[in-house]
């Protein structure tokens, strides 16, 4: 029998889910060192923060919900063909391998097994390398056949790692570490723009347009079938999702920002968060977050190595599934014993470089029902995006074009790290305008045709 709609239970359900399927213990760890290193300029940052780290999220999974159940695959072949496969690619790279599922291991080890292990085995390599070895074989078993062992560890562990979260946050409002500091020099001017950029780093937005599908499957499975009650249902687990995440980064945040003068400023998230706990509640405290994290991590990493193997399974069938599961599990493996601290930052020039193509793809999703499925719309929006948000990845990574020079004199925003916004909008309108003269054009055709055939 079709529903029309889903009871509030139910939607409560699906938004907690959805919850729960973007909320990675690498999550934690970007709060708490923008909190550290925006200090009095708190505010304004984690704005900018929330805006990219859930705000785009949301509209994500909406995006999905509205484009009638195209997923991220069809919607960047409205760009290119090419780019429509080479794209999806490059994202799955992005929370693959790559970058995301390195880090499950990362902050799992930082946060779960280093605090506890001897001085020299925590100072030395080897503690990173044979952790990962295990991390990772037990994740490479567990994603050849997932089955429902990964959801029932995610149904018990998310809630306690929640739980526990949700403790030392009041525990932190109730009984600050410490006066919030004077901000880093990074935050001492456009704190917000700051705070914006650091919101690519939750990779949330790119997520977004794949989550997006798994929420679509959880509705058709109550048996919604309309279009138009789909996207209300993800328009309302979106916001139940947003809510959460925005609860416990804004505290988070303020957990780092207290924490400076106790612990001083720290490399990394991961070094923060475990400080923190053991200051408020002792070693027990932080080795019950530490088994909540590692746990929720485990389930975060095989996941995202399903997710992909299944992927580019489906695209390259010539290779098997569990071909892709060792390939993916050995190459994070490698990536991961490189550390946190240089795992996200050698992720910020790709971020750099992907995340305002995303943002669009959204944004133009998001308008359709304005500027309808032109495919030029998108064509030029992401042509004029790419091209300056190439030149910003390059910024991050330490190579300074020559048009980044000129970009910086006449580009409005972009000593801000925003000058993509601009050309985007550009783009799009150029693109709508070129559609409207062929659509012209194509009437002309006909009409001659017509009278010629007369």
């Amino acid at each position: 029998m079709k529903n029309t709609n889903l009871s509030v239970k139910e939607t409560i359900t699906i938004g907690f889910m959805l919850f729960a399927v973007f909320f990675g213990a690498g999550n934690l760890i970007f709060p708490l060192s923008l909190g550290q290193a925006s200090g009095t300029n708190l505010l304004p940052a984690i704005i900018g923060f929330l805006l990219t780290g859930v705000g785009m999220p949301l509209l994500g999974v909406i995006a999905i919900g509205v484009s009638r159940n195209e997923d991220i695959q069809a919607i960047s072949a409205r760009v290119h063909p090419l780019f429509g496969l080479l794209f999806p690619i490059i994202i799955y790279l992005t929370i693959g391998p790559l970058f995301a599922v390195p880090r499950t291991a990362t902050v799992s080890y930082e946060i779960g097994v280093s605090p506890f292990l001897p001085e020299a085995l925590k100072t030395s390599a080897w503690g990173m390398v044979l952790y990962s070895i295990v991390f990772f074989a037990v994740t490479y078993w567990l994603s050849l056949n997932p089955g429902k062992v990964v959801d029932r560890i995610g149904m018990i562990l998310t809630p306690i790692l929640l739980f526990v979260l949700l403790v030392l946050l009041v525990a932190t409002f109730v009984n600050p570490l410490g006066v919030i500091q004077t901000p880093l020099a990074a935050y001492e001017s456009a704190p917000f723009f700051k705070g914006f950029k650091e919101g690519y780093l939750t990779m949330d937005t790119i997520c977004a347009v794949i989550f997006g599908m798994i929420v679509i499957e959880a509705i058709r499975a109550k048996g919604v079938e309309s279009s138009r009650s789909i996207a209300k249902v993800c328009t309302k687990a979106g916001l139940i999702a947003a809510t959460g995440l925005a609860v416990v980064y804004v505290g988070l945040s303020y957990a780092g920002a207290t924490s400076v003068i106790p612990l001083g400023h720290l490399d990394n998230g991961g070094q923060i968060i475990t400080g923190v706990s053991q200051l408020q509640f002792g070693v027990y405290g932080s080795f019950v977050l530490g088994i909540a994290v590692l746990f929720a991590c485990f389930t975060t990493s095989i996941g995202l190595v399903v997710a992909c193997s299944a992927y580019f399974n489906r695209i390259y069938p010539a290779i098997s599934y569990k071909t892709y599961v060792a390939i993916l599990t050995i190459v994070s493996t490698l990536i991961s014993n490189v550390g946190l601290t240089q795992i996200i930052s050698f992720s910020v020039p790709v971020l750099a470089a992907i995340y305002p193509i995303v943002i669009v793809l959204i944004a133009l999703t998001l308008l359709g029902a304005v500027l309808g499925k032109r495919n030029s719309v998108y064509t030029w929006s992401v042509l004029f995006t790419g091209i300056v948000s190439f030149v910003d990845g390059f910024n991050a990574a330490g190579i300074e074009l020559t048009i980044s020079k000129i970009f910086a004199e006449y580009l409005p925003l972009y000593s801000l790290g925003m000058g993509w916004l601009l050309p985007a909008i550009v783009g799009a309108l150029v693109g709508y305008l070129l559609s409207i003269r062929q659509q012209k054009l194509a009437v002309i055709e006909v009409e001659v045709k017509e009278k010629t055939a007369a």
